[in-house]
């Protein structure tokens, strides 16, 4: 949703100038070499063409094969908003455009997120070369990605989440696609069929386009798109966050388990666990 509305915003405008504000604008672009008034310097002038992700990145497409890579880390937003209203706390960087409409403005709370510019990145910048197509790409190849979680020595959710084989899924969608696929987040990629990995990764695919329809997944006020407003999808999870209330499908209780710093939510009757390895 966040690409979507900095399209909209953005595609075919040209950058009248940046500003970065005082020592947390600084760290917002502290990728870019230069430093921010050579930051601001560069973008001045340049038309943005296009809007693209890739994983947890945004990258804007910039005339003359260049490109303004962003990730908003954990806290940070991109807003379109009004040059003339007041300017939000956490505004860390704000791009005017030359036809004096709404402004776009980069906030972050924690400041762990940040912007920088990647020359020759207009195709795809090279600092996220490595990060792997999603699943909503006209170019993803499913049975290739099948072939590569099958080939790994680890468990589906850890393969679901390795942004090197396949990206954008992230924990709630993964929890919520190993739920309608009936998988177990532990069941080791090695021992599924290929048809059930292909379930899983069709099941993650809908899972995203129905975030999608509704605006995305937001717990709290970190996470909105580019107007401000929270997505919707939580009210329609089957797994993630529903520890102790009954499954959808079966009514057993769902479960809540550790994984990796983080928590897997799964239904025991229906993601039946992977039986103990005898030593």
């Amino acid at each position: 949703m966040v690409r979507r509305g900095l399209a909209a915003a953005l595609t075919g405008r040209t950058i009248e100038s940046v500003q970065v504000f005082g020592a947390l604008g600084a760290r917002s672009v502290r990728r870019h070499p230069g430093g921010p008034a050579d930051f601001a310097g560069v973008l001045a002038g340049r038309t943005v063409l296009d809007v693209r992700r890739r994983g947890k990145y945004l990258w804007w497409v910039l005339d003359g094969g260049d490109a303004v890579l962003a990730h908003l880390g954990m806290s940070g937003q991109f807003r379109v908003s009004d040059p003339g209203g007041v300017r939000h706390q956490h505004v860390r960087i704000r791009v005017r455009l030359a036809d004096d409409g709404p402004v776009v403005d980069f906030l972050d709370q924690r400041t762990f997120g940040g912007l920088s510019f990647a020359p020759g990145g207009a195709e795809l910048p090279a600092p996220i070369a490595h990060i792997a197509r999603d699943l909503l790409d006209p170019e993803f190849s499913r049975p290739a990605v099948v072939r590569t979680i099958r080939g790994r020595r680890t468990t589906i959710k850890r393969a679901l989440l390795d942004q090197s084989v396949v990206s954008g899924i992230g924990n709630i969608y993964a929890d919520e696609a190993l739920w309608a696929a009936r998988v177990h987040f532990e069941r080791a990629t090695a021992s599924l069929a290929p048809r059930t990995v292909g379930a899983v990764l069709d099941a993650a695919a809908e899972v995203m386009r129905r975030a999608l329809a509704v605006g995305g997944t937001s717990f709290d006020a970190l996470y909105v798109n580019v107007n401000g407003e929270s997505g919707y999808f939580e009210r329609s999870l089957d797994a993630y966050g529903r520890a102790g209330l009954p499954c959808r499908r079966c009514g057993a209780p769902i479960r809540r388990a550790a994984f990796m710093n983080r928590s897997s939510f799964f239904c025991p009757r229906c993601q039946r666990p992977p039986r103990p390895v005898s030593r």
